[in-house]
């Protein structure tokens, strides 16, 4: 009986204890389920209370190529320093003692960071790995806490100041500033990454423990119309020409005729946007789109075409030049006041005659001279790709004396933009087929696909192919018979036109006492346009004619444009006829290194051609440097040295 009851007991106490322990599960989960789901905000809130500061950091920007794939603009990771001050276990002044000589910041600067009521204070971003390693090994060396490291994004520019106009430049916080950078940001900035800084229950830093909810996507790829190897050319052959003429500024602008694509933009002044803080607004400014000037006789072409192709001119028209226009009692005169007698269309551009030029344009009226000039692309800007282009300045034909249509029949009176006079000359180039000039070939995705391409797009038709061809052949004679005779390219055919302007004044009008503006239009082969190219100096000291300084930068450039791009030149034999140049035998040319190799070994290119080099070391993944013309005698590598793709190799050639 008493075991009866003792068992009842035990039984009655288990299930009191079964029911106690349920209850409390069931209070527990009940709980559970009130924190996660009703005070779910409540209590996050609490919890991002302990966050002591938010950073937003980019994923790295999308790589910039040439039309080769040569990189022009790049990303990698690079480390970040903070601090929480509240964990140093030293003293701000000295731990700044330490670090002002690794970081190159002022050691007052550094200690007022370390000073602050704070629990997080950047001291350097974006470090070079040089300066990551110093400053890792000096908090290891003096064994100093509350230091940290955050990865993020640093642009490089691998060619320096090469395009550097164009390309722009990135500020600390990843956004495009200028150029290209600037215009493609949306496109080409990596994803944003924002981490969270925690601290723990009493207030500490949880150093190393950032949070990313999401880890940003690289940006899009750009893949330009610049050509690395013959934006080098035009550099050197502008920086040249910017030593002997002591010019203030200068342009170069090299264009495919056929497709609108730029080859090469140069500005000068330039900076190294790898170092854009130690620029001037000056330096940051790209000329060639922004900057507008008085084309003076590059204009000449133009309006020659306008007359015929209006039928106001006649290339068969003989004119007598008296040597002086006069229009609203104002003389026109040639530049070098003499009288040419009697002329033809043909000696009139040939000469750069002003009276010749002032009587075609006002036999065909301003009102027509400025319908082609609209046409032609003057007048507004032509939609590059780059940020602030210009518009130009055109005469109101309502408004214009018979002065005003003279003047602007020699190029004086109006205003254009670098860009768009080598649009305008792809129309008289390419049969009268005018093209819009763009830098951007395509964007790409991040996995290769093709997000974009730029397809050739037609700016107009402004002449006839006819009238086209008839300017084309006479600013051919330029060259080689007339003004022009600095820009003669051996072995290949080049049109042209040589300008001299005086400078406008921005300021108060009228135009700047003894400064000029020098420059050169044009492109060859005449047979088949490859390449237009413009020349223009600001201010040369000196000589400061067109032709004597600008057409000789001209000649340099498409000189090597032409080899580099393959195109046979020809030469007269003693009868005069002109055949194909000679070549050299063909070498015998090595395998090319496999696709996915990271080195190259250079070969030997003595006795090779531009146009072999040029194509083996473009297929090869290294850059091209070339000197001279002719055949190759010497190079820097020397031949069997192995380099790392990308590398430049520099090549002399003679004759």
């Amino acid at each position: 009986m008493k075991t009866d009851r003792f068992l009842r007991g035990v039984h009655t106490r288990g299930a009191v204890l079964l029911l106690v322990f349920l209850g409390c599960a069931l209070a527990v989960l009940i709980r559970l389920a009130w924190v996660q789901l009703v005070q779910h905000d409540r209590y996050a809130a609490w919890s991002l209370r302990q966050t002591r500061d938010m950073q937003e950091l980019y994923s790295p920007r999308g790589t910039i190529y040439d039309r080769n794939g040569k990189q022009l603009a790049f990303s990698i990771m690079v480390k970040s320093l903070y601090v929480d001050p509240g964990m140093l276990n030293v003293a701000p002044g000295e731990a700044a003692e330490v670090l002002a000589p690794l970081l190159h910041i002022n050691k007052e600067t550094l200690t007022e960071k370390m000073s602050r009521d704070t629990r997080f204070v950047w001291l350097e971003r974006v470090m070079d790995p040089d300066m990551t390693a110093a400053v890792k090994a000096a908090l290891k060396e003096h064994k100093m806490k509350g230091f940290g490291f955050v990865d993020e994004s640093k642009r490089y520019y691998p060619n320096g100041g090469l395009l550097a106009n164009v390309l722009g430049f990135v500020g600390i916080d990843g956004r495009g500033l200028d150029g290209l950078e600037k215009s493609l940001d949306d496109l080409i900035r990596g994803g944003m990454n924002r981490q969270l800084l925690l601290m723990d229950a009493r207030g500490n830093p949880i150093l190393h423990s950032t949070m990313a909810p999401y880890l940003g996507k690289e940006g899009k790829a750009v893949y330009l119309t610049i050509d690395e190897s013959i934006q080098f050319f035009a550099e050197r052959a502008l920086d040249r020409a910017m030593a002997t003429t002591k010019a203030q500024g200068g342009i170069v602008i090299v264009m495919d005729p056929k497709t609108g694509g730029i080859l090469a933009m140069v500005n000068r002044p330039s900076y190294d946007p790898n170092h854009f803080y130690y620029a001037t607004e000056n330096e940051f400014k790209n000329r060639a789109v922004v900057d507008i000037y008085e084309p003076g006789s590059t204009f000449k072409p133009i309006v020659a075409a306008a007359a015929l192709d209006a039928g106001t001119y006649s290339t068969d028209t003989v004119w007598h030049d008296p040597g002086e226009i006069v229009a609203s009692g104002h003389a026109v005169r040639n530049w070098d006041d003499e009288s040419y007698g009697d002329v033809r269309m043909v000696d009139i551009l040939k000469f750069s005659i002003n009276t010749g030029f002032a009587h075609i344009g006002l036999l065909t009226g301003g009102d027509i001279l400025t319908q082609y000039a609209q046409r032609f692309g003057f007048g507004k800007a032509t939609g590059v790709e780059l940020p602030g282009e210009g518009d130009g300045i055109l005469f109101d034909p309502k408004e214009m004396r018979p002065i005003d249509v003279a003047s602007m029949s020699i190029g004086q009176g109006i205003a254009v933009t670098p860009l768009q006079m080598v649009q305008a000359y792809s129309a008289i180039a390419n049969g009268g087929y005018m093209v819009r000039p763009h830098l951007i070939a395509s964007i790409r995705n991040p996995d290769g696909s093709v997000y974009k391409e730029t397809p050739v797009e037609a700016a107009g038709t402004p002449v006839s192919q006819t009238v086209a061809d008839t300017v084309k052949d006479m600013m051919e004679k330029e060259v080689s018979e007339g003004g022009g005779g600095n820009a003669r390219v051996p072995g290949y055919h080049m049109g042209g036109k040589t300008g001299t302007a005086q400078k406008i004044d921005p300021v108060k009008g009228g135009y700047l006492e003894g400064e000029y503006i020098a420059s050169f239009c044009g492109f060859g082969p005449t047979e088949d346009p490859q390449a237009i190219c413009l020349v223009v100096l600001d201010d040369p000291q000196g000589m400061y004619y067109g032709g004597m300084v600008a057409a000789p930068v001209f000649a340099e450039i498409m000189g090597q444009t032409m080899r580099y791009m393959g195109i046979h030149a020809i030469e007269e034999d003693r009868s005069g006829r002109e055949t194909a140049a000679a070549e050299a035998p063909e070498a015998a040319l090595p395998a090319l290194p496999d696709e996915g190799a990271e080195t190259v070994t250079v070969p030997d290119f003595r006795g090779w051609s531009m146009r072999d080099v040029g194509e083996w070391t473009t297929r090869a993944g290294l850059g091209f440097r070339p000197d001279g013309s002719g055949f190759a005698d010497s190079q820097d590598p020397p031949p069997w040295t192995t380099v790392e793709r990308g590398t430049d190799v520099a090549v002399h050639f003679t004759p």
